[in-house]
C-alpha cells in the first residue's frame, strides 16, 4: 500500500475502492472526527479574549478511529483527503490533516461531484491543497452557532420552559409564530362571485361596463343575477401561442420541496435517501453513485452531461424535443461550487435499475431523473385562449388552452402542478350567441396566508437567504423535537412554549434573532469563503453586539414559575412542581436547592400473561438500550424471558406459553404453529 484515500462515509469508501487500483486503500472518517470542546468560559470551547481561538477535541467515541487513521497514514507514502465537496467537507479534511499530523508534501485534497469511475479517477489525477478560506468560513459558522446556541439555550432553560435556541433555528421558529399570529388576527371579509356554466366550460363575471366588479354581499349578487339573461354574446376570442418552459434542475431546497409535495417525504427523509443514491448503490454487476452531490445551490449541468442527454433525447424522442440551455437566476446567497442534482448517467433510466432500489429510493431517483431530462428538452407550445362573453354589459371571461406541442411535457406531465382547461373552438363565432345552462352565485370569505408546510417553509427560508439548504432538514427536525411546533395535516402549528420562546427572544434579542441579521451573516460567511473579509473581525463585531444583550437578558428576563402539581413535598412541606431535566419532565420540590426531594416515577407495569414456569405474571420489560422483551415478574428467581409477545394461551403439545412471531402464533419450546 502506498496511497491512502480518506472519505467521509463507509458506503462511499466501498464504492470508490472498486474504482482505484490495488495501490490505493480507501477508508472512512465516519464524518467529523473532532469538534469544539465544552470547557472554558461558558463551556464554549472558544478563547474569545485571545481572538476567538477554538479548542478542538476528538468527538466522543472517535479516538479509536483517529488512532487507526494515524497508523494507516504513517504506513502510506501519500494521503488523499476526499471528503465531501462543500465547506463542511473542506473542514473535515482540514481536521484530518491537523489531527493526523499530516504534511503538505505527502497530503493532497480531491473532490468529486459524483461517485463514478471516470470522475473519481480524474479527481485523483488532479489534486489541490485544502482551501483554508472555506475552512475559516465553516469554522466561523461553527463558533457563531456554538456561542449563540449555548448562551441562548442556557438562558431559555433557566428562564422559560424552552430547551434550546439557535442562530437560524430561532428565526425559523419566529416565521412560524409570526404566521400563526397573522392568522389569529385575520378578520375574514365576505365577497361573492357569479359563474355561468356552459357544460363543457365555465365563465366568471369579471367586469361591468369595462370596470372591475366587486360583489360584497348576497343582495348585490341577487341584483346582478336579476339583470342577466341565459343568453350570452361572444364579445371576443383571443388566441396567443405561448412557450411553456421546463423547470430548473433540482437544487437541495427545490428537491426537498418537490419531494414533500409529490412524494410526501419529510426533508430529512429526502436527504437520507439522496445521500445513499449519491454515495453508491449496487446495481447488478457494478456499484456506482446514481446522482451528483445533493447539497448544492447550483442549477447548472456539466457540458458532458448536457451533450449526453441531448443525444439521448434526440435518439429517443426526436430532434424537435432537444432544448436549449439557458442560465437561470440563482437563489440569494447561492454557492455555485458544483452542479445541480442530476443522475450521473442519462442512460441509467429509472426503470432499468428499479429492481435494485427500494420503493422510496426509486421514487426519488425517478423524480431527479425526469426533472433533469425535462430541463434539457424543448419548451411546450400552448395555444392560450381567452373567451369574453357579454351579458347586458356584464363581461364574463373563460380561459383555457390547447397543447400544440408537448415538448418537455412528454416526460414531465405527471409532475406538473396544474392542468390546462380546453375551451371549445369559438374563433370564427364573433357576436354569436350561446346559452348558459345555469348562472349561479357563490359566497366566499377572504383567507389569511396559509400555515407553513415543510416545503413552503424551506422555500421561504431560501428566498429570505437564511440558513443553508443543507441545514434545513436539521433545523425543521430540531424545532419539532424541541416541541416548539407540532406538525398537523403537514402544517406547522407553534406550541405554547414556541410562542413563549419567540417572545422572550424578541424582547431581548430582536436585533440579532431576525431575518435581516441572519441573512446578512450568511453573506459575510460567503465573503469569508471568498477571501473578501476577515473571519475574526466578523466574530468580534458579532460578539461586541451579542455579549451585552445576553448579560442583560440573564439579569432582567423574568423567570417562568414552574407548574405546580397540587401536591406537597413529604420532606419540607413546600409545593411539588414539574421541572425539565436532561431526560424529560420530572416532579420535584420547589424549595430546591434547600430541599432536594424528587418524586420517584411510578412505572406502569404491563401484564401480558401468566408465566408457564412459576405462575407469576409475565410483564413487558426493557433492556438498557430500550429494546422491549417479556419476562417473569419473579426474576431473578424465575428467568423465563422471550423477545416475542406471549398470548394468554398454552401450547397443546408441551404446555409452554404461545407467542406472536412473524405474524404467526407459535411455541418456542417445541415449534408448534397454531
Amino acid at each position: 500500500m502506498s496511497e491512502l484515500v480518506i472519505v467521509e462515509s463507509p458506503a462511499k469508501s466501498k464504492t470508490i475502492e472498486k474504482y482505484l487500483g490495488s495501490n490505493y486503500k480507501v477508508v472512512s472518517s465516519k464524518g467529523h472526527i473532532r469538534d469544539l470542546a465544552t470547557t472554558g468560559k461558558y463551556g464554549l470551547g472558544i478563547d474569545i479574549e485571545q481572538g476567538f481561538i477554538p479548542n478542538y477535541i476528538p468527538i466522543k467515541g472517535k479516538k479509536k478511529d483517529i488512532a487507526t487513521l494515524k497508523k494507516l497514514a504513517k504506513e502510506s507514502d501519500k494521503v488523499i483527503l476526499a471528503t465531501d465537496p462543500d465547506r463542511e467537507g473542506e473542514a473535515i479534511s482540514w481536521h484530518l490533516y491537523d489531527e493526523l499530523g499530516l504534511k503538505e508534501n505527502n497530503c493532497e485534497r480531491v473532490v468529486f461531484n459524483e461517485i463514478t469511475k471516470d470522475v473519481v479517477v480524474n479527481a485523483i489525477n488532479n489534486p489541490r491543497k485544502i482551501d483554508m478560506d472555506l475552512v475559516k468560513s465553516q469554522e466561523t459558522r461553527r463558533m457563531l452557532d456554538r456561542i449563540i446556541g449555548f448562551r441562548l439555550s442556557k438562558l431559555m432553560q433557566r428562564k422559560t420552559g424552552g430547551k434550546s435556541a439557535g442562530r437560524v433555528q430561532s428565526v425559523a421558529l419566529k416565521l412560524i409564530v409570526d404566521r400563526e399570529r397573522e392568522i389569529e388576527a385575520f378578520i375574514p371579509e365576505e365577497y361573492w362571485t357569479i359563474e355561468a356554466d356552459f357544460k363543457t366550460f365555465k365563465a366568471s363575471l369579471e367586469k361591468y361596463q369595462d370596470k372591475k366588479i366587486e360583489i360584497k354581499n348576497e343582495s348585490e349578487a341577487n341584483a346582478i343575477l336579476a339583470k342577466l339573461s341565459p343568453s350570452f354574446k361572444i364579445a371576443s376570442v383571443e388566441e396567443k401561442e405561448k412557450a411553456k418552459k421546463p423547470k430548473d434542475p433540482f437544487r437541495t431546497s427545490t428537491l426537498q420541496q418537490m419531494a414533500a409535495n409529490r412524494l410526501n417525504f419529510s426533508s430529512s427523509k429526502t436527504m437520507q435517501i439522496a445521500q445513499k443514491l449519491y454515495e453508491g448503490m449496487n446495481i447488478g454487476k457494478e456499484t456506482v453513485g446514481l446522482i451528483t452531490y445533493m447539497r448544492t445551490d447550483s442549477t447548472r449541468f456539466s457540458e458532458i452531461f448536457i451533450s449526453d442527454a441531448k443525444n439521448y433525447i434526440k435518439n429517443n424522442y426526436g430532434n424537435e424535443y432537444v432544448g436549449s440551455v439557458k442560465p437561470s437566476k440563482e437563489p440569494k446567497n447561492a454557492q455555485d461550487a458544483h452542479e445541480a442534482i442530476r443522475p450521473t448517467s442519462i442512460l441509467r433510466t429509472p426503470e432499468s435499475i428499479k429492481e435494485y432500489l427500494s420503493a422510496d429510493e426509486y421514487k426519488l431517483y425517478r423524480l431527479i431523473y425526469i426533472r433533469s431530462l425535462a430541463y434539457l428538452m424543448s419548451s411546450a407550445k400552448i395555444l392560450a385562449t381567452t373567451l369574453n362573453l357579454d351579458n347586458n354589459d356584464y363581461l364574463f371571461k373563460a380561459t383555457g388552452s390547447v397543447l400544440k406541442f408537448d415538448g418537455y411535457l412528454k416526460v414531465y406531465s405527471e409532475y406538473e402542478e396544474s392542468e390546462d382547461v380546453i375551451l371549445p373552438n369559438f374563433k370564427d363565432c364573433q357576436n354569436a350567441e350561446i346559452e348558459a345552462d345555469k348562472i349561479e352565485k357563490f359566497q366566499h370569505f377572504t383567507k389569511p396566508a396559509p400555515r407553513y408546510t415543510e416545503a413552503s417553509l424551506i422555500k421561504e427560508m431560501e428566498s429570505l437567504g437564511i440558513g443553508r439548504p443543507s441545514t434545513y432538514a436539521t433545523i425543521l427536525k430540531t424545532i419539532i423535537d424541541r416541541t416548539y411546533v407540532r406538525l398537523e395535516d403537514k402544517k406547522f402549528y407553534p406550541t405554547e412554549i414556541g410562542f413563549e420562546t419567540t417572545d422572550k427572544l424578541q424582547e431581548f434579542f430582536s436585533n440579532i434573532v431576525n431575518v435581516e441579521y441572519t441573512a446578512n451573516m450568511e453573506t459575510k460567511l460567503d465573503e469569508i469563503a471568498e477571501h473578501k473579509i476577515n473571519n475574526i473581525e466578523v466574530l468580534q463585531n458579532f460578539y461586541d453586539e451579542f455579549a451585552p444583550l445576553i448579560e442583560k437578558a440573564f439579569k432582567e428576563m423574568e423567570k417562568k414559575e414552574p407548574q405546580k402539581t397540587g401536591e406537597t413535598c413529604p420532606e419540607c412541606g413546600s409545593d411539588l412542581v414539574i421541572r425539565e431535566g436532561k431526560f424529560g419532565q420530572f416532579v420535584a420540590c420547589n424549595n430546591y436547592p434547600a430541599c432536594k426531594y424528587v418524586k420517584k416515577e411510578e412505572k406502569e407495569v404491563k401484564v401480558i400473561a401468566k408465566c408457564p414456569k412459576c405462575d407469576h405474571d409475565i410483564i413487558e420489560r426493557k433492556t438498557k438500550k430500550g429494546k422491549v422483551f417479556y419476562g417473569c415478574s419473579n426474576f431473578p428467581k424465575c428467568k423465563y424471558a422471550t423477545w416475542y409477545e406471549p398470548i394468554k394461551e398454552n401450547c397443546p403439545n408441551c404446555k409452554n406459553i404461545l407467542v406472536k412471531k412473524n405474524n404467526n402464533i407459535v411455541c418456542e419450546e417445541c415449534g408448534y404453529v397454531k
